[in-house]
């Protein structure tokens, strides 16, 4: 009887979203919908962002974003999770930090540019319009993501399970406890990034980070049906967190670590100079 005290105690409040309605109009900004890249940024000004986001007094300098579009964990991001670019979520947490300037170095971005100075080279453009040489700026750093863990049920609770703990409970809660316990799900993922120095090539910085989140599904399917309790469809919709919310959480968090021990940045030193033989050598 442990089990069915402790599946009560959970699904109580299941029960109760039965004799509700659910609101299904537009929200804008709702909570539900958003990662923990979240809210605006514009110049060092930003608004609506995490509070968990580190943050910097001042820029430490510039840095671009460098994407492996050819690695495996891109064509898992992009295809089965269909997810943009991470590059789009970094810019956004790292200007919003005030630690570092971003510049733009994708490919879009660089073919829109050089589309506006091939115009001007075309004569096209107004006079004034300024697309000359020499404004870039350059980047002082690189910083590149990978996901090296993702994964959109570790922890799920199995359809066997689901149907013990219902047939436990019994009736129509015993239902709903079997119909949501086979749908809950735990996310996990882990990120790495890597700073690297664009004039050395020595690496500045590492940090991994990670997120998990346990979701409870299955809501759609026990109010939304036939017969079932009018406006509860696609209530698990709005359950079931997405894995891009997890892989987002994963990456503010190597952020963060990053953030957090270039505080405390010290350049590794190598006596006699960097590349210029080092101190392992080798026998005659």
């Amino acid at each position: 009887m442990t089990i069915a005290r402790l599946s009560l105690l959970g699904f109580t409040a299941i029960a109760l979203l039965s004799s509700s309605c659910v609101d299904t109009s537009m929200q804008m900004g709702n909570q539900s919908a958003k990662t923990v890249a979240t809210g605006g940024a514009a110049g060092s000004s930003t608004s609506g962002e995490s509070s968990a986001l580190e943050k910097c007094a001042e820029p430490l300098g510039t840095i671009s974003l460098i994407e492996n579009q050819s690695a495996g964990w891109y064509t898992v991001l992009t295809g089965e999770y269909k997810l943009p670019p991470t590059s789009n979520l970094l810019r956004l947490l790292i200007q919003q930090s005030n630690c570092f300037v971003v510049v733009e170095r994708g490919a879009a971005g660089m073919n829109a540019m050089n589309r506006e100075r091939d115009l001007q080279k075309s004569g096209e453009m107004r006079k004034g319009s300024n697309f000359g040489k020499g404004q870039m700026v350059s980047s002082d750093y690189g910083l590149s993501p990978e996901i090296v863990f993702s994964e959109d049920n570790t922890g799920g609770m199995s359809g066997a399970a689901g149907s013990l703990i219902g047939g436990v409970i019994g009736g129509h809660a015993g239902a709903i406890a079997s119909t949501v316990g086979a749908n809950t799900k735990t996310r996990e993922a882990s990120a790495l990034l890597t700073m690297i120095d664009n004039r050395s090539s020595v690496q500045i910085a590492a940090a991994e980070g990670s997120a998990s989140k346990t979701d409870i599904g299955g809501f759609g399917s026990v109010f939304g049906g036939a017969g079932n309790v009018a406006g509860g469809a696609g209530l698990g919709g709005y359950t079931n967190t997405p894995q891009g919310k997890v892989i987002a959480a994963a990456f503010m968090d190597a952020y963060n670590n990053i953030v957090r021990s270039l505080r405390n940045y010290k350049a590794q030193e190598v006596k006699g100079g960097l590349g210029k033989g080092g101190q392992l050598k080798v026998g005659n």
